[in-house]
């Protein structure tokens, strides 16, 4: 592939690999020349860069990385302890292992599974990482989604409700905002066959030291054991999240 038909995205990772790797700040000139790249797309790309403080330029015009990835990192760390904290303190719950539990973020209006404890018996829904649904079907979802305004869930997904994934699937942000003033009351969401017909989950949330949703977690089960199991699940799944809660500072 020539040079030219590389992506911008692909040139930007070019020159920040460049610049991380270098022991030395780098001038613009010497970054389009050891890249082989334009020097005008590279003299935009670092343009960009600065504005969004990834990058800054010294006095002698040679550039650094910038304050932003410690942003980036904060949040990367932020992330990773919650999964690390979930695959610690799950083990204290017998009831829980009994089931596919999952943890998840939301990554604006989707629900991103970042970790999964499979039950024994399979569910026909694969929980792998990085595997993404629309958050109003699933309870990890709604839950993390019941901390925010109705007007912010609507502007999440630009007024404009997603199709559903099965016909048992919410339909509309009416019906999605009285899930949610449920959920408000008792911390506890329901998926009822909206990911996927005869699989329900029971969610929560999980919030950080400032008290927003950092993650969310589910229970999953066959419609026909649910009933059964809820009241008991959903006390217990509440306990973890607020044990996972306290460790990651937040204080009700």
């Amino acid at each position: 592939m020539s040079t030219s038909a590389v992506p911008a995205l692909d040139k930007t990772f070019q020159i920040l690999d460049l610049i991380t790797a270098s022991k030395q700040p780098l001038t613009a000139a010497y970054i389009a020349k050891e890249l082989k790249l334009p020097r005008s797309s590279t003299h935009n790309i670092l343009q960009s860069l600065l504005t969004k403080h990834v990058i800054y330029k010294d006095s002698e015009g040679r550039f650094h990385l910038g304050s932003y990835l410690l942003y980036w990192a904060g949040k990367y760390e932020q992330q990773q302890g919650v999964v690390q904290l979930f695959k610690d303190l799950i083990m204290q719950y017998p009831i829980l292992l009994q089931h596919t539990v999952t943890l998840s973020k939301m990554d604006l209006g989707e629900v991103v599974f970042l970790a999964c404890h499979e039950a024994p018996a399979p569910l026909g829904f694969t929980f792998r990482a990085g595997v993404r649904v629309p958050a109003v079907f699933s309870a990890t979802g709604k839950a993390m989604l019941s901390t925010l305004p109705m007007h912010n869930i609507k502007s999440l997904y630009e007024g404009i409700f997603p199709e559903p994934m099965t016909p048992n699937g919410v339909t509309n942000f009416e019906t999605l905002a009285d899930e949610i003033a449920a959920i408000q009351q008792s911390r506890i969401s329901l998926d009822d066959g909206q990911l996927r017909d005869g699989m329900y989950c029971l969610g929560t949330y999980i919030r950080n030291a400032s008290g927003n949703a950092v993650a969310g977690m589910a229970v999953s089960f066959l419609q026909a054991e649910y009933e059964s199991k809820r009241a008991e699940v959903s006390a217990v799944l509440i306990e973890l999240a607020k044990q996972i809660e306290q460790r990651l500072g937040f204080i009700d």
